[in-house]
């Protein structure tokens, strides 16, 4: 491909793009004590290096996917032997042998990712106004988020309305009361009988209205408080190492008329927020990066605001400050105002033109790498108005990466560049997200590759499930995707994740996460499930938005997760084997017409729901109405799921390309209606050949089976430059 090179700035074997050129040299590096020049030179040095490594790890991607392909090609009706099919992985290097136990060694770790188990929020960094809410979804209103949920029934007159409804007030009140009664009991009696909280000799004492006293069961669940001692206007308390602040005074609607005059309880939320670079990003060149670091930028020099116009008022949007109370001792207590930061890096399989090593596109990966560690050296060196890591530390998460080997050259790049950023080493953390299969087999060895840097795994099970489909492209149809949350391969790897985490030592060390919750406005729902996340040992668990950060809070109060982890150490192994069943059809089972209907139409919706928006409007991720209205969360891993079981289907004669065709064309003519409201939305059934979002759509089906590791990314960008030069 020949790329323009007028728009490049020249140094040495590199060209850089003049707009990522000048962000660097007049924003990034001032106040680093790195120099551009040595920026630039460090970054050539570093693709001269690794961009050949890069290259074959993602050419032996290819190579086993073919002999995994091959395997079973010549085993199709055959009866499946998963001790022969484990032996083959092994043979061909998909297996690797067992590592000795370890534990990791990873020092200088925020007190956030090592000790607090608390929800964690995942947010595209493109976007300053959901950054901005992210970082300061540290606190949140347990009132609001109570009152403006479905967590409260809207049954015996508690129904939401346009004005304030004192009857829906008086049950958010109610479980308020209950919280605090639960997790910070009085020595007798309960906090709904307290008509005045106050502070004596050191210690929280509270009146009731028949003129006794008492004090908190378990004293030293007492901090500090804000305001005068016999008059406070917050108390601060701690429970499973979250903090929960009672606003005292006389607020607004909820708690007005409060006979102890809370108005509202502040629960610690979201205590870490991953800041996306990756799937949850449309950010396909130059301009839509730059948006992205210069966002990072902000958050790493505490500068970062957002201007936003709301009913005639302009307001500026900032990163919260620190909360600053008066110790029980006496002393100031000062608590982190914003959620401690991590930063979400693309994949190893992205190459981009915003520099060039000798005319040739480099991997995205790097470039950011570089980039972000640079911003981040104001965080470390005391140059930010809003710090983020207190242990002089930055948090770095890895996607998509494909067994040990390619763990292991993150492992190296990260070296590389805290010596060519004059950075202690370690510095710069790791997070391996579990969501490829080669990655979930090996998790052992992965964890072992960065043992000396690792701070955090999850389990991706949105990818997992594209990479698990893509893998057994050739084993036969895929059951229906409602089937796959009770495949076994699926419970096996959510549990192996946890149990190989803690065995590697990651109790009081790193967060071990578990995924997001795709339905943002079915918040009773969540509350219901998702402390399984908790039981099964994960100590943080991503939420769709700050208001469900401070519902998840909730299940931190009510399960001791460090306890939990404790009892799961000694757990039954979870064989590889049950990890790599292969979740096929049962070929004695005949799917319906409506069945076979159903799914694909199912699968279609989704597919043009988020790439309607993410081509047509460089939109990354945003709630997207399913086939029967329900908003759910989408992103690049659910578009992955979606498009490879079509193609899979296909590959395998359950569904045709015409019946494909001709349900992607009505469920446009859906997609089309939902979004009837947006003025920006572009209908693609007005005609379905010249739509681009709706040629993408196509692309991803009937082309789904050749995209290496079933990515969607390669499409994606393509047609969304082609939307772009459309204007």
């Amino acid at each position: 491909m020949v790329i323009a090179t007028e728009n490049y700035v020249t140094a040495g074997k590199l060209q850089i793009k003049k707009s990522l050129y000048e962000l660097v040299k007049k924003e990034i590096a001032p106040k680093t004590e790195v120099t551009n020049k040595n920026f630039w030179s460090s970054l050539e040095k570093l693709l001269h290096d690794y961009m050949p490594r890069n290259a074959e790890l993602l050419k032996k991607r290819d190579s086993l996917q073919k002999k995994i392909d091959t395997w079973h090609i010549e085993n199709r009706g055959k009866k499946h032997k998963p001790a022969a099919y484990k032996k083959f992985l092994k043979e061909i290097g998909y297996l690797v042998d067992d590592v000795q136990d370890f534990k990791i060694n990873t020092s200088n770790v925020d007190d956030e990712i090592a000790i607090v188990a608390g929800p964690q929020l995942v947010v595209p960094l493109d976007n300053a106004r959901y950054v901005l809410n992210a970082v300061n979804a540290r606190w949140g209103s347990l009132y609001d988020a109570s009152y403006s949920t479905d967590t409260i029934s809207q049954a015996n007159g508690c129904k939401k309305i346009k004005k304030y409804n004192p009857i829906r007030g008086e049950r958010v009140i109610l479980r308020g009361r209950n919280l605090l009664d639960r997790h910070f009991p009085l020595e007798r009696d309960t906090h709904k009988h307290v008509t005045q909280y106050y502070i004596k000799n050191n210690q929280l004492g509270v009146h009731f209205g028949d003129g006794t006293e008492t004090s908190l069961l378990k004293p030293q669940q007492f901090l500090g408080y804000t305001g005068k001692a016999d008059n406070p206007k917050s108390i601060l308390l701690r429970h499973h190492d979250l903090h929960v602040e009672i606003k005292l005074g006389d607020g607004l609607f909820i708690g007005r008329r409060d006979h102890a005059k809370i108005y509202d309880i502040h629960l610690e939320s979201a205590v870490t927020a991953i800041m996306d670079c990756e799937d949850s990003v449309a950010s396909v060149d130059t301009d839509d990066k730059l948006k992205v670091y210069s966002n990072w930028l902000g958050l790493m020099n505490g500068t970062l605001v957002r201007t936003v116009v709301k009913e005639d008022e302009t307001i500026e949007r900032a990163m919260e400050p620190d909360r600053e109370y008066i110790g029980a001792d006496g002393k100031p207590v000062i608590k982190k105002g914003r959620s401690l930061m991590l930063i979400r890096n693309v994949g190893s399989h992205l190459y981009t033109d915003m520099v060039l090593y000798n005319g040739k596109q480099v991997p995205e990966t790097m470039i950011d790498l570089m980039v972000t560690s640079l911003s981040a050296i104001h965080d470390l060196k005391g140059n930010s108005k809003r710090p983020n890591s207190l242990k002089g530390s930055v948090y770095i998460v890895k996607p998509k990466m494909h067994g040990p080997e390619e763990v292991a050259l993150a492992n190296e790049l990260f070296a590389r560049t805290e010596e060519a950023l004059n950075l202690p080493g370690n510095t710069l953390k790791m997070g391996i997200m579990d969501e490829e299969r080669r990655t979930s087999v090996n998790l052992k060895a992965c964890i072992n590759a960065a043992s000396e840097r690792l701070v955090f795994i999850n389990t991706g099970f949105l990818d997992r499930t594209g990479d698990d489909i893509h893998t057994n492209m050739e084993a036969g149809p895929i059951i229906p995707k409602a089937e796959i949350k009770q495949a076994k391969w699926l419970q096996a790897y959510e549990d192996s994740n946890v149990q190989v985490g803690l065995n590697c030592g990651l109790k009081g060390k790193a967060q071990i996460g578990k995924g997001m919750w795709a339905m943002p406005e079915e918040m009773t729902n969540m509350m219901k499930t998702k402390i399984q996340h908790l039981k099964a040992g994960a100590n943080t668990s991503w939420v769709p938005s700050p208001v469900a950060a401070t519902l998840h809070a909730i299940h931190y109060h009510r399960l001791n997760v460090k306890s939990r982890q404790d009892a799961l150490m000694n757990a039954a192994k979870i064989p590889v084997d049950d990890i790599l069943d292969i979740p096929v059809i049962d070929p004695k089972r005949k799917l319906t017409p409506l069945e076979i209907r159903h799914e694909l139409e199912n699968n279609a919706q989704g597919i043009l729901g988020y790439v309607s928006r993410w081509v047509g409007q460089g939109v990354g991720c945003s709630k997207v109405p399913d086939i029967n209205d329900v908003a759910l969360m989408e992103d690049c891993a659910t578009l992955r799921i979606s498009s490879q079981h079509i193609a899979n289907w296909l590959h395998h004669g359950v569904v045709t390309k015409q019946e494909v065709r001709d349900a992607m064309k009505r469920m446009a003519v859906i997609v089309d209606r939902q979004n009837r409201d947006d003025v920006n939305y572009e209908p693609m059934s007005n005609d379905f050949s010249t739509s681009v979002p709706f040629l993408a759509a196509i692309d991803l089906v009937l082309k789904g089976r050749k995209q290496a590791n079933g990515y969607t990314e390669f499409i994606l960008y393509d047609r969304r430059q082609e939307q772009k030069s459309l204007g």
